[in-house]
């Protein structure tokens, strides 16, 4: 799915709003700097120095060390490769498995919306954290069943988000035309439905992204996201917490990592639904 099924008029205004410009710009550095973490990093993320410990920043190590004499700059660019694949995965297996139950029982409708929403009411029951924790509780720790407890904990924002929607859709002339002239379900489903979605989509995935790396973030604070020896941002920031009044700085610059990533993906979630929405803007 992309931008191309989005009304010409709205597609124009994305590249000119402030909140998609600098959130898209803050977003896409990031990014690059996790791509290129193997090519950019000045040092080996994992290897010691006991002489360089707990450095502040210098020539040498532009962002200090930590308490192993690790450089901290390097440790975060390979931080944000976990934090973001972790999270783009997380946010992909809720997008499908959500999405997907969330158009079916609006279509399908009857017993089969009635069973699927319950089934999400009951998983809107738990605090996001404490089911992600029961969930790895259960997978065991690692960056692999971390995505899958935060994917299977957003699962329920998706499809209830995308059910509103679709049951409008299905409801509209064109579709009923469609299924009066035969057209099968997923047909419907493809040609119809997704294509008047893909706004929602796009916001929704953006916001997601933004809570998707702070649960992230959380659950290596805990101990239970991804295991050592690979960087982590949230372990990073629980590693240096007892030595902050000695260097602050691992603390510092980790914990400003997880914001900018935070902050990025929420500025474009919030310019891409301002920019998409006709209402917001004050025009239809």
């Amino acid at each position: 799915m992309s931008t191309a099924s989005i009304p010409g008029h709205r597609r124009r205004l994305l590249p000119r709003h402030p909140l998609v410009i600098v959130g898209g710009t803050l977003v896409a550095l990031q990014v690059l700097l996790a791509v290129f973490a193997p090519l950019l990093a000045p040092y080996d993320p994992l290897a010691q120095s006991i002489l360089d410990r707990m450095q502040g920043p210098s020539a040498a190590h532009w962002l200090g060390t930590d308490r192993f004499g690790r450089d901290i700059l390097s440790r975060i660019l390979y931080g944000y490769r976990a934090s973001f694949a972790i999270a783009a995965s997380a946010v992909a297996i809720a997008l499908l498995i959500g999405g997907t139950l969330g158009i079916l029982s609006a279509v399908y409708r009857g017993w089969t919306d009635r069973v699927i929403m319950r089934l999400m009411d009951v998983l809107f029951a738990f605090p996001i954290i404490l089911l992600a924790i029961g969930i790895i509780a259960i997978l065991g720790p690692g960056a692999v069943t971390t995505a899958v407890a935060i994917g299977i904990v957003y699962i329920p924002i998706f499809a209830r988000l995308l059910r509103g929607p679709t049951l409008v859709v299905a409801a509209t002339e064109y579709v009923e035309g469609a299924r009066a002239i035969g057209a099968g379900t997923g047909r419907i489903i493809v040609s119809h439905i997704l294509p008047n979605l893909t706004s929602v989509i796009l916001v929704q995935a953006s916001l997601s992204l933004s809570t998707a790396i702070l649960v992230e973030a959380s659950l290596s604070f805990l101990g239970i996201g991804s295991q050592p020896p690979s960087p982590s941002l949230g372990r990073m920031l629980s590693e240096a917490r007892e030595y902050l009044l000695l260097s602050p700085w691992d603390s510092v610059f980790s914990g400003l990592a997880i914001l900018l990533a935070s902050f990025g993906f929420n500025l474009l979630g919030d310019g891409l639904r301002d920019a998409l929405d006709p209402r917001l803007r004050g025009a239809d």
